[in-house]
């Protein structure tokens, strides 16, 4: 009898294929699996896309609210008021007061703007910065003085402390001015009335620290991290007690990095004030700095505008009129015209010839580019190298360097500061430009 069979037999069809089964199911298996994590995913995915997409169409929704909002309240001032002057129902001391209240308001739309513009360039890159050597203290004493009108308006004390040994440093002095007042307009907004706000530039070896502290309500702890984010607000709601953007820190911030130092925001918490320190290195050849002021003390410009003939050109005849009756008042001797038409009959006028025109660059048909094209190919006897200041709504760098590269001597952003554009006139008369 045979136990064992030696000879080689063929597996068993059926075991094959039942293995062959298992095999297939186990695989379509793992494939279905993979395929319900990757849907999943996918809807995971989706769903946090759509929303980060709502949360930012309602960040974007409720910024252009407050955007409105905050350049529509100074608005209603400035038309009430104006509104309340033309009817004649005010007193002179109400109408004193009124003027104070439409410049205010001005002021603060105008502030507005700059700083949609600014945080514009910073998004873009295209926000530059004039380097110099800067002495520090003055920067700082003129933005106290700047922001004291409001904070004595809430009987806020201001300390300061300057070290004038501090720096100088590698700046954009106007820039610099801006990160200060910026700090210091944001403690003033913070701060309740009579509290207090203490402003220190200190000289700390190579750096320089500039340090605003006030007795505010302070940054809570969850908002502390993310206090120098763009369009961030510790209170943004509809209901909230301070206005503004969220917009100033962040470009506080933006503007240290471009001046290679650092900015940091300290608080204790709620109601218990808070505190920003900006760092910035010095530069060595401080003997470099003062001979470059002491340069440009020599070299200043007077403001003095008696008998000087201006052509101002000006589609806008609000805006011509009070150009034209800010210019006289200095002494100036002015004519306007509302197109390229008439500034151009103005100049082939035989009885009166400019030293200087000042032109909008906004205007219908023909602008102020064409304007300064005709005017620069023209020959130096018929004034084609007469200095032009150009005026322009669009504040940009890069309408700033298209107007110097048409043949503009100066480029001005509107509303105009006054001081500047007087500085800037005469220095271009002056200078023969």
């Amino acid at each position: 009898m045979e136990f064992f069979s030696t000879d080689n037999r063929e597996p068993d069809d059926a075991l094959l294929s039942m293995f062959s089964s298992v095999g297939n199911q186990i695989g379509q298996f793992v494939e279905r699996k993979r395929a319900e994590e990757e849907r999943e995913q996918l809807l995971k995915s989706e769903h946090l896309a759509r929303s980060e997409a709502e949360l930012a169409n309602r960040t974007k929704d409720e910024f252009l609210a407050m955007v409105s909002h905050e350049l529509r309240t100074p608005l209603n001032a400035i038309v009430g008021w104006s509104a309340m002057m033309r009817r004649g129902s005010l007193d002179k001391d109400r109408e004193q007061d009124a003027i104070e209240i439409i410049e205010r308001n001005a002021k603060a739309q105008a502030q507005l703007i700059d700083d949609i513009l600014d945080v514009s360039r910073i998004v873009s890159g295209k926000l530059r910065l004039d380097l110099k050597p800067t002495q520090l203290h003055e920067i700082v004493s003129t933005a106290v003085d700047s922001i004291r009108p409001p904070a004595d308006a809430k009987s806020i004390r201001l300390k300061m402390h300057l070290d004038r040994d501090a720096g100088p440093v590698s700046g954009d002095s106007d820039r610099l001015q801006q990160i200060v007042w910026n700090l210091l307009s944001n403690a003033v907004k913070f701060t309740p009335a009579n509290g207090e706000i203490e402003i220190s530039l200190l000289n700390a070896g190579e750096r320089v620290e500039i340090i605003v502290r006030d007795t505010g309500q302070g940054i809570a702890p969850e908002v502390l991290p993310h206090i120098f984010d763009r369009f961030r607000q510790a209170d943004s709601s509809k209901t909230r007690r301070h206005g503004g953007l969220g917009l100033g820190l962040a470009i506080v911030h933006h503007l240290v990095q471009l001046h290679d130092g650092t900015v940091t925001a300290h608080s204790d918490g709620q109601d218990r004030g808070s505190e920003f320190r900006i760092v910035i290195t010095c530069i060595v050849n401080a003997a470099a700095v003062l001979e470059d002021e002491s340069q440009r003390a020599l070299l200043g410009p007077s403001t003095e505008l008696f008998h000087l003939s201006i052509l101002v050109v000006d589609d806008d005849a609000d805006s011509r009129k009070m150009l034209e009756m800010a210019l006289r008042s200095q002494g100036a001797d002015v004519a306007s015209a509302a197109s390229v038409q008439e500034a151009l009959a103005a100049l082939d006028r035989q009885d009166w010839k400019p030293a200087l025109l000042l032109s909008d660059l906004g205007m219908p048909e023909q602008d102020g580019y064409d304007l300064i094209r005709i005017l620069r190919a023209r020959t130096v006897e018929d004034g084609g190298q007469l200095p032009a200041i150009a005026l322009t709504g669009y504040a940009g760098q890069e309408e700033g360097e298209k107007t110097l590269k048409e043949g503009y001597q100066a480029h001005l952003s509107k509303p105009v500061d006054w001081a500047e554009l007087i500085r800037t006139i005469a220095s271009l008369t002056q200078n023969g430009q």
